[in-house]
């Protein structure tokens, strides 16, 4: 006990090896993180077979071909598909998975060493990037796919997966180090967790730490912003098969409910949203409608965060009638979709400005100062060109919740999230209308545009309960998608060829707008 408490204490200067799967991660099977990559990545196809082999591969399991069940699964999920969408999946949708299954005291003895490696049982290209970005690890021990010249990926892994060429392998790391391993974190019945055997010290879950560092210093996993990808949960065994079966439903619902939505006047949508699983609830008072359409100035600025194409929409009905939408990045299938008028944006400053007073003397106007949608608890950076253009400013909070798919992609087809939004069985939205900004807090008073747009910012998160943050439209763009977030347009008939492709059973590949 003294020797652990020795150890703890001079852990700041020492060097950790741990395995992933059922040490940092809560779950030793890392069966769902396939079917994530097999659903994002290779088609619902082997999204299906996939749940299918999962009977084999716990049998092989159950007889001791641990190693024989992991090589299936990796072929399954990954054979066919371009090594770049792997690595696509592995950046934008496994991060936000792996930190909801990180444990906690396992972190806390992993990140109190100075230097720190992790050990995989899944090929390095799928955890690399959560592991040395979000768990901040120096090396990433694991599998490396077999990618033919064609930079597609055969489904095979170079060499053998198992217990003794994961000690190989730590074992060259040491030796190229030249100092042992201080601690190993593992457990003892894992395949993957050889390399204690190459440590000083040996943990095994669950973990206490003794020493403790105070909560407030405690380094924490890095937080995960931007996440792309359909699937809202993890698609477990049970999950994954409940998917299958709705999504035949879920696109007849969806077709329905966007028929419906296309041919109702805005007063009868709210009843009929009820009728067909959709729930709205709404806060505070908005505003009336403009007493005099026309004038100069005379409509509302609604300003909202943004969630999913859906909100200005949902506002719309909210109120009753249709508000005029700014937008940048929706599709032309979206915009003939919406049952409101869009309006176009051009990021060409004095245009887009001129193009809102337009609308502004016609009447109310909707517009998403972020730019782009965010799902997790964070406001991007919002854009100050709204504060310039009037002072009848309405800030208004939006949110959602969904069961099965997201409604929102960087990389994937655009024209798709309608669909997917009404796919869900019970799509949920909240919406929160704030005061009207007084006088003193807009531009009249004298207040800079990023101040006014800073302060909606603050308290659209305040209400919401979410995070402000200084990131852009061009920083989740770059996260997510690998570029800057530039949208090309494509013609009506190249979209619904888009539509098509992306529901056909043998499509293999991601697809941008």
């Amino acid at each position: 006990m003294q020797e652990k408490l020795h150890m703890q204490m001079e852990m700041d200067q020492s060097s950790v090896v741990s395995e992933l799967e059922g040490t940092l991660l809560k779950d030793p099977d890392p069966f769902f993180y396939f079917m994530l990559v097999a659903f994002e990545a290779s088609g619902l196809l082997q999204f299906a077979l996939l749940l299918v082999m999962w009977p084999v591969i716990k049998f092989l399991e159950m007889i001791g071909r641990e190693e024989a069940g992991l090589k299936l699964m990796i072929f399954v999920a990954v054979a066919g598909v371009r090594e770049s969408e792997i690595k696509s999946v592995a950046r934008a949708v496994l991060p936000k998975f792996c930190v909801e299954d990180v444990d906690m005291e396992a972190w806390k003895v992993f990140s109190s060493c100075d230097q720190r490696v992790v050990v995989t049982k899944m090929p390095r290209i799928m955890v690399e990037r959560f592991v040395k970005e979000h768990l901040r690890a120096d090396e990433v021990v694991g599998c490396e796919l077999v990618v033919n010249r064609f930079g597609l990926a055969t489904g095979f892994v170079k060499g053998e997966i198992g217990s003794s060429p994961f000690c190989d392998k730590v074992g060259k790391l040491v030796a190229e180090k030249l100092t042992q391993p201080t601690l190993g974190l593992g457990r003892p019945t894992s395949s993957s967790s050889s390399f204690l055997s190459l440590c000083k010290e040996q943990m095994h879950p669950p973990f206490m730490m003794t020493n403790q560092k105070d909560e407030q210093q405690l380094l924490r996993p890095l937080p995960v912003i931007f996440h792309d990808g359909r699937l809202v949960k993890r698609p477990t065994p049970s999950t994954a098969l409940l998917i299958l079966l709705w999504m035949p439903l879920g696109i007849l619902l969806a077709f329905i409910r966007i028929t419906v939505g296309l041919m109702l006047p805005m007063w009868a949508k709210p009843a009929m949203s009820r009728l067909l699983g959709g729930k709205v609830i709404v806060k505070g008072k908005p505003p009336p409608p403009p007493a005099v359409p026309g004038n100069n100035n005379s409509g509302v600025l609604f300003v909202c965060n943004h969630r999913t194409l859906m909100d200005p929409i949902v506002l719309s009905t909210v109120l009753g009638r249709k508000i005029p939408a700014v937008t940048y990045s929706v599709s032309r299938f979206s915009e003939i979709l919406s049952p409101i008028p869009t309006i176009r944006l051009t990021r060409i400053r004095h245009v887009d400005a001129e193009k809102i007073k337009r609308e502004l003397t016609k009447g109310d106007l909707v517009v998403c100062p972020e730019g782009t949608t965010c799902r997790e608890p964070f406001l991007l950076r919002f854009s100050a060109l709204f504060a310039e253009l009037t002072d009848r400013i309405v800030p208004v909070a939006m949110n959602y919740r969904v069961g099965f798919f997201h409604a929102t992609t960087a990389k994937g087809c655009k024209a798709l999230d309608p669909i997917f939004f009404f796919m869900n069985p019970r799509p949920v939205y909240e919406v929160t209308f704030l005061n009207q900004l007084p006088m003193e807090a807009t531009c009249s008073s004298g207040k800079s545009p990023h101040d006014v747009a800073n302060y909606v910012q603050r308290i659209l998160a305040a209400t919401l309960g979410f995070e402000c943050t200084n990131f852009t439209r061009k920083d989740k763009y770059t996260v997510l998608a690998g570029n800057d977030g530039t949208v090309k347009y494509t013609s009506l008939v190249d979209g619904v060829k888009k539509v098509v492709k992306t529901f056909m059973p043998f499509n293999t590949k991601t697809r941008k707008e």
